[in-house]
């Protein structure tokens, strides 16, 4: 036994004669345009389906990496917040009959 298998198509005379003319064009026997077309299907599924599988992977990556970046956001906005009000604490009259104030840069 050879290893092969036969296969059986029925095409519509339409599709039929579209192939026929394919084969004249490639002069090809219809086994090998057969067996060709086969496997470049197949590996085009396969390439959509690895790029199905990389943009799921980036769509989870992008919530992950959301989430992190907030987390470093909200830490900053409050470090921002808090130097801001240890400024704001640091506007302090000179003294009671003046109306200049002074400001410290707080670090």
């Amino acid at each position: 036994m050879s290893g092969k298998k036969k296969l059986v198509v029925n095409l519509s005379e339409v599709l039929y004669n579209e192939f026929n003319e394919a084969l004249r064009k490639d002069c090809r026997k219809k086994s090998e345009f057969i067996t060709e077309a086969i496997i470049l299907y197949i590996e085009e599924q396969k390439k959509e389906s690895f790029i199905e599988q990389m943009k799921k992977g980036y769509n989870d990556m992008a919530r992950l990496n959301l989430e992190i970046s907030e987390c470093g956001l909200e830490d900053y906005i409050n470090e921002l917040n808090e130097y801001e009000a240890k400024l704001s604490e640091s506007d302090l009259p000179d003294d009671y009959y003046t109306s200049k104030k002074r400001r410290y840069i707080l670090c």
